[in-house]
């Protein structure tokens, strides 16, 4: 029998909350031991009805676990990836688009023997582009499609002075590489950055994010041109209701990485 492993998780917002839940409910070989969150007194509430409340901590007292799953806003990311890689653990990024451009993780992560494992969060068949990437590959596309209100925030609207909430059609509002989009939209293409990172790399990889009025869901577009197949898939995710930013099947899509680290039997990579 596999030796069970311990889960700590940073953040206890529209993906962290869901998680930590699931985790306490009971999920084989796993076990959630910690936490850490901003608003103390409101992680506290959110945790005191669990059979077994893991420990409130700070960020890097949850390199204690075996597993730590970042699930927090990407200005704290760093914190949680170096403390959780100099201790040699299994670490779970949501906010992958803040993992693009600090790739010298990786290679610490190699010298600690830490892991890094990013979850498939929003997106879709990025088996299929992993395939395909270890042949050759023309072109990798993500379009994404939110509704305006969920791109709110983004520093890319900021910088170039544009209302999403004016917006009445849909608009394409950027196209570029996902290097550029991770960092002009850290809250919103994580999915890209996962596409990216899947396949052939962020510079090569285009994204296109539209401020559509005509949706509901959060719409993702991944067209692949490869020597081996060509790809057209697309997902529709619910948008969170805590965070519009965030679609519901992203907690779902971690929760499913962490069973593969102890499941006897694992579909997919």
């Amino acid at each position: 029998m596999a030796r069970e492993l311990t889960v700590a998780i940073a953040g206890l917002g529209a993906i962290g909350l869901h998680l930590a839940r699931a985790l306490d409910a009971g999920v084989e070989g796993l076990r959630l031991v910690a936490v850490a969150a901003r608003d103390q007194d409101k992680a506290r509430a959110n945790l005191a009805g669990f059979r077994t409340p893991p420990a409130l901590v700070s960020l890097a007292e949850l390199a204690q676990a075996d597993v730590v799953v970042e699930a927090a806003p990407a200005a704290i990311f760093e914190q949680v990836a170096v403390a959780a890689i100099e201790a040699g653990r299994i670490f779970v990024p949501s906010s992958c688009g803040a993992l693009l451009p600090r790739m010298h993780l990786v290679a610490r992560a190699r010298e600690t023997g830490a892991r890094i494992i990013v979850p498939t969060g929003a997106l879709l068949g990025l088996d299929a582009v992993r395939a395909a990437a270890e042949g050759e590959v023309s072109s990798v596309t993500i379009e994404t499609r939110k509704p305006p209100r969920g791109l709110v925030g983004a520093p890319y609207l900021d910088q170039h002075g544009i209302d999403v909430a004016a917006i009445t059609t849909p608009t394409l509002i950027f196209k570029g590489n996902a290097f550029d989009a991770a960092q002009g939209f850290p809250a919103n293409v994580n999915v890209a950055a996962a596409l990216a990172l899947a396949g052939i790399g962020p510079e090569r990889t285009t994204v296109q994010i539209w401020a559509d009025t005509t949706v509901t869901r959060n719409t993702h577009t991944i067209r692949v041109e490869a020597a081996s197949a060509r790809l057209t898939m697309t997902i529709e995710n619910v948008p969170s209701e805590e965070n519009p930013r965030t679609g519901k099947i992203t907690p779902l899509s971690i929760l499913a990485c962490l069973r593969g680290l102890t499941s006897t039997l694992k579909v997919g990579s």
